[in-house]
Formats: C-alpha cells, sequence, structure tokens
C-alpha cells in the first residue's frame, strides 16, 4: 500500500527544479530571486516530507542522488506543463499567441532580455514565456518553442540553427589594473584570476599564448556562474576571461576594460535549438529576428 504524502507547495517545488537544474544552491537562487540559505531551507523541506536525500555534496557543488534524480525527471516536464496549462487557461478566449523560449540564465538576463521588448513591440498579440536552462533537454517533452544552446553542434532530437561565434576577452576593473601595473599580456598574471567552474581551461588556453608566463593559473577563485565572475571581476577581485555579450556594458562604461582577446579553439558556438520540424511562425520570426540583433552587433 502506498503512503499517502502530502503534495508539496509550488514554492518548494521550484526551488528543487532550479537547484536540480542548475546543480548549484547558489545559481537556483539567482534564478528565484531568493538567498542560498532560502532555496537549501526550501529542498531540506521536500527532503524531509518525502524521507529522502535529494542531493549529496560533492567538491564545490551539488549532485542529484537516485531520489532526486527520479523526481527531477518528472518534475521538470510537469511543472512546464503546468506553466504552459495556465498561461493558456489566462489567454483563453483571447488571439494572443505563445512562444516559449529557453536560454542561458546569464545570457538572458545581460543580453536577451534587454532586448526583447524590440521583438515585443513587432507582435503585440504574443506573449512570452522564458526559462532558464543550462544544458540541453527535450524541447517537445518540456513544451519549448525555442532554446538558445552554447557549445558543440549537438542536441539530441532537436535541430541547431547557428547564431553566432563565442568572442572572448580577457578583461579587470581600471583600479586593478593600476595596482597591479599591467602594461603587457604578460602582467596580466599578476593579478589575481577568476575563473568558471564549468570552463576551467580557459586561462590555460590564454597562457599559451604567453609562454615565459610560469604562474600557476589554475589557482584563484572559482564561480559557477558567469553573473557572480562578472560582478567579482566589476569589484576588483581579479582578471577574468568573459564573453563580450555578456559584458557589453561595462565595457562601454569602463567598468572592465580589454585586456586582450582569447581564442578558445573549442569549435562551440551559440546556436538557436528548436524541436524537429516546421517551426510555428512566432518561433520563425523569433530565429529571423535574434540572428537579425546579433548581426547589427558585429
Amino acid at each position: 500500500m502506498e503512503r499517502d504524502i502530502p503534495i508539496p507547495s509550488i514554492s518548494v517545488l521550484r526551488c528543487f527544479e532550479a537547484a536540480a537544474k542548475h546543480q548549484s544552491f547558489t545559481a537556483a537562487a539567482e534564478e528565484l530571486g531568493l538567498t542560498q540559505s532560502g532555496v537549501s531551507r526550501q529542498v531540506k523541506e521536500l527532503e524531509d516530507q518525502i524521507g529522502a536525500a535529494l542531493f549529496r555534496r560533492e567538491g564545490r557543488g551539488i549532485r542529484l542522488t537516485h531520489a532526486g534524480k527520479s523526481l527531477s525527471d518528472g518534475l521538470f516536464s510537469d511543472l512546464s506543463r503546468l506553466r504552459r496549462t495556465i498561461s493558456q487557461a489566462v489567454a483563453a478566449g483571447e488571439t494572443q499567441e505563445l512562444l516559449s523560449i529557453a536560454a542561458l540564465p546569464t545570457f538572458a538576463t545581460r543580453w536577451l532580455v534587454p532586448r526583447l521588448g524590440d521583438f515585443k513591440a513587432r507582435r503585440a498579440n504574443l506573449d512570452l514565456m522564458l526559462y532558464s536552462r543550462s544544458e540541453p533537454f527535450d524541447l517537445v517533452e518540456q513544451d519549448i518553442d525555442v532554446a538558445i544552446h552554447f557549445g558543440a553542434n549537438d542536441w539530441p532530437g532537436a535541430k541547431l540553427t547557428p547564431l553566432c561565434p563565442e568572442d572572448l576577452v580577457v578583461v579587470a576593473s581600471p583600479g586593478l589594473i593600476d595596482s597591479c601595473d599591467v602594461g603587457s599580456e604578460t602582467d596580466i598574471f599578476n593579478m589575481p584570476l577568476l575563473h568558471m567552474t564549468s570552463r576551467p581551461h580557459l586561462w590555460r588556453v590564454f597562457q599559451k599564448t604567453v609562454p615565459e608566463v610560469p604562474v600557476p593559473v589554475q589557482k584563484g577563485s572559482y564561480f559557477d556562474q558567469f553573473s557572480l565572475v562578472i560582478a567579482a571581476a566589476v569589484g576588483g577581485m581579479g582578471a577574468a576571461i568573459l564573453p563580450t555579450y555578456l559584458i557589453e556594458a561595462e565595457l562601454g562604461s569602463g567598468a572592465l576594460v580589454r585586456l586582450a582577446n582569447v581564442e578558445d579553439g573549442s569549435g562551440h558556438n551559440y546556436y538557436i535549438a528548436t524541436p524537429q520540424g516546421e517551426l510555428s511562425t512566432p518561433a520563425a520570426e523569433f530565429l529571423g529576428w535574434i540572428r537579425g540583433q546579433v548581426s547589427r552587433r558585429i
């Protein structure tokens, strides 16, 4: 006989969903506008309610347990369908169309969302739903029309359309540059270095272009979101290697200074991922619009 387990609150499930998606309480808190401890408490409440551990600590991050993976597999699609159903119910009887978009969290926050008003102004009868996603997923199962992907040209079950290459640069705050007396690329390594946990190789790649530098570039501070690296760089914590798409405002204002270009050499690019088959009219219009935004920038 199955136990009668009360259904957890939506807020608890959203915290678990975000933490499972990012494999990080910090990134989940950033997405939801909560504190890291708040997300942790909500997840602990869910674990107590179902009587099983959902995450385990692993190095600087967290990983789903078997029970957590089992719950997340069903929950992602269930919550996505629930959101879609509610949105469709709200729009019932109206002529509104709906376009659901998934994008990398920092790319969405710093590049896409500030421009979406331009796209929305062209389609007054179109409602948008924006989700943050960091890894490939089943577009059809989660009812997503368009996703922004960075990486290899590989997304099972999806059609990938090239969007643009990644333009990486070494940057630092003016104050840090002055205090470390940086006058050449060699001097960059006199500054503390900031790293993305998902791309720890970037400093080693850049170091190969400055071979006389013997510094162990793996040392420094690590962050699991580009938004955190940007904040640390602006605050003078160290030099960072960042995509220019994410720091246009900081470069424009002088809060960060470009010191060198970096060739990653991975062949990774930005892509638009869509379900196989014919695109809906809103999805096709969005694809044309975002490619136009990128081409104007280039």
